[in-house]
């Protein structure tokens, strides 16, 4: 009955398809495609970046660049507490529109930076600046686009519409490591070194005024304008999540410790860990991780589709699991360097996220009330992505040069799965089906 009450509440998603929830699906699918195709570029070519910034060995200078690359990260809670408000007072909107111009003009200007070489330690200050701006702008971008779709989408089905966040984000990866793996088997490693690298980060800056122009075109939700004209905006609404929903805000940050981790190290990480760690050749690292992607693809959507039947809480302590069980049999797999048997193990690990990253954004934006949702859904993203996501690249070098063992990933990523688990297990509670403006 809560669902049809609902539906003569909030006409625009009472009939499927609409024109409304179309267009916004599709805006959030692209802007969230452009904000991750920018964002995944830097790791796709850590090894380059390292080189033209860091001068030194092949090591320490990708240590080096992902460093940069996990100090951005500091920004995102700030970029959550800013965009959040804005969202919940503003509008969703006015939020993803101007969130998208930032991160594509940040990437647009990196693609524009001198060497080391020709201006010294201005450039690498230079790319952390950049690579700041970047990360205070995505913090509103997913969460964003997740909590608009998830206000416009029926009830019965928000995870079915909200496992096009997961899917925009692995398609910008794919298209990032796909333009990667052309730049890299059409250049040679000198004019990749050169200028090469460059050219996906240039992309960022027309791309990015699309997006924008399409977001400016759209309707507020139906969520938003109904809060919004019942006057119950929250003055303060960062102050609010920490004062009255701090346990749901702890059941967003543990489900997305396995999201960041398992995320950056099985999308965005393994191509520079083959390549590194094992005899496989950048190629077909980069070749192995498009497989995986294209197959990720069509699993999240099966995957969110599931949840709108089992529960999102079921999904979530699913993967937590299936991480701890499958991580070491993977990265032994990989350690093969033997492609088919590094594509079965990557499908794998594609699998276990799958049952996580499908759930993530329609978790975190259907368990907060409609005053705070945009910013409850940003920091619980946000605070787990600064500490685990944007670390995890740079932790599993570390661990790995520190101990000499190519397994310390999995290690990693069970730990992170087992404490994320125990917190789920007790705190985490499912919202199927129930419309988002009776969430108290």
């Amino acid at each position: 009955m809560r669902t049809n009450d609902a539906a003569a509440e909030v006409a625009p998603v009472a009939h499927e398809p609409h024109s409304d929830l179309k267009r916004v699906a599709a805006s959030s699918f692209l802007g969230n495609f452009i904000e991750w195709f920018d964002y995944a570029t830097y790791t796709y070519f850590a090894i380059t970046i390292g080189q033209v910034f860091f001068p030194g060995s092949e090591v320490n200078s990708t240590l080096m660049a992902f460093a940069i690359f996990a100090l951005a990260f500091i920004f995102r809670p700030l970029g959550a507490m800013f965009w959040g408000s804005m969202g919940d007072k503003k509008g969703r909107k006015q939020s993803l529109a101007i969130s998208v111009l930032l991160m594509s003009g940040a990437a647009f200007l990196i693609g524009c930076l001198p060497s080391y070489q020709a201006i010294g330690l201005a450039s690498p200050i230079l790319l952390l600046v950049l690579r700041s701006v970047q990360g205070f702008s995505v913090a509103g971008e997913y969460s964003g686009a997740a909590v608009f779709l998830a206000e416009y989408a029926p009830p019965e089905k928000r995870g079915r519409y909200c496992s096009l966040v997961p899917a925009s984000t692995a398609t910008g990866l794919l298209a990032g490591s796909t333009m990667a793996l052309v730049l890299k088997m059409v250049l040679p490693e000198a004019a990749i070194i050169e200028w090469g690298w460059r050219i996906p980060f240039l992309l960022a800056g027309p791309l990015g005024f699309i997006a924008h122009y399409i977001r400016t075109k759209l309707e507020d939700s139906p969520a938003f304008v109904k809060m919004e004209e019942g006057n119950k905006e929250a003055e303060h609404p960062t102050h609010l999540v920490f004062k009255k929903y701090r346990k749901r805000l702890l059941s967003s940050v543990a489900a997305t410790m396995v999201n960041a981790v398992g995320f950056y190290l099985v999308l965005t990480y393994l191509p520079t860990y083959l390549t590194s760690y094992t005899s496989m050749e950048a190629s077909q690292a980069q070749l192995a991780t498009d497989i995986a992607l294209i197959a990720y693809l069509l699993i999240i959507f099966g995957s969110g589709t599931l949840s709108d039947k089992v529960g999102r809480r079921r999904m979530l302590l699913t993967a937590c699991v299936a991480f701890i069980v499958l991580s070491i049999p993977c990265f032994l797999m990989l350690g093969t360097a033997s492609l088919p048997i590094v594509i079965v193990a990557e499908l794998i690990m594609c699998v276990t996220l799958s049952l996580n990253d499908a759930n993530i954004a329609c978790y975190q934006a259907e368990m907060f009330p409609t005053e705070v949702r945009y910013t409850g859904a940003a920091l619980g993203s946000n605070i787990a992505y600064v500490v685990f996501g944007g670390t995890a690249s740079f932790v599993a070098t570390a661990l790995i040069d520190a101990t000499g063992n190519g397994l310390m990933p999995a290690f990693y990523m069970m730990a992170i799965s087992a404490v994320a688990g125990v917190i789920l297990f007790f705190t985490a509670h499912d919202y199927n089906g129930i419309p988002l403006d009776e969430i108290r």
